[in-house]
């Protein structure tokens, strides 16, 4: 029953369809930053965004594939300044009917061998506190909570919190 899932580096021509899956994810769970409808980007702006990260070191965006169509995705922006270059912030959003198919786990695998290829060694996110699903991943993944953001997010006229998190990487662990 489980579909064969391709992870790859995000190309200009899946501008349309990353667009599409991001709209999508974002209509399937109050767990993202963007509300149903919020989301304005051109498929033009799209694909520069795409160009303009694939054509900056520190900064990827990853999809999961199945059968030609887009599931998954995780997009890790670097640091623009010296200080900062060493890290990246990582924004991950899976299809609800693919969750559980060990895809967010496959798209931080190749985050991982992407930062250490890349100099980065230290990744960061934030995930709503109420997030079990998300925040299981992520410490599965080595994430550690390094703080709360209290009454960070507004969903549906309540407060909510998000949990800081950072992995560090070990560069040690490079090959090559």
């Amino acid at each position: 029953m489980s579909q064969e899932i391709e992870v790859r580096e995000v190309r200009e021509g899946d501008a349309q369809a990353f667009l599409d899956l991001q709209t999508r994810i974002d209509s399937e769970t109050e767990f993202m930053l963007l509300e149903v409808g919020e989301r304005r980007t051109t498929v033009g702006e799209q694909r520069e965004r795409i160009k303009g990260i694939l054509s900056t070191e520190n900064q990827t965006i990853f999809v999961a594939e199945s059968e030609g169509q887009l599931v998954g995705y995780l997009v890790a922006i670097g640091g623009e300044l010296t200080r900062i270059r060493h890290r990246a912030y990582v924004v991950v959003g899976v299809l609800q009917a693919f969750r559980g198919q060990k895809i967010g786990t496959r798209l931080f695998t190749e985050l991982e061998a992407w930062a250490r290829h890349h100099g980065i060694t230290r990744l960061e996110l934030t995930v709503r506190s109420d997030n079990e699903r998300g925040t299981g991943l992520y410490k599965k993944m080595g994430f550690e909570i390094e703080g709360v953001k209290r009454q960070s997010l507004k969903v549906n006229r309540a407060y909510e919190d998000e949990y800081y998190m950072a992995k560090i990487v070990d560069p040690e662990d490079e090959a090559g």
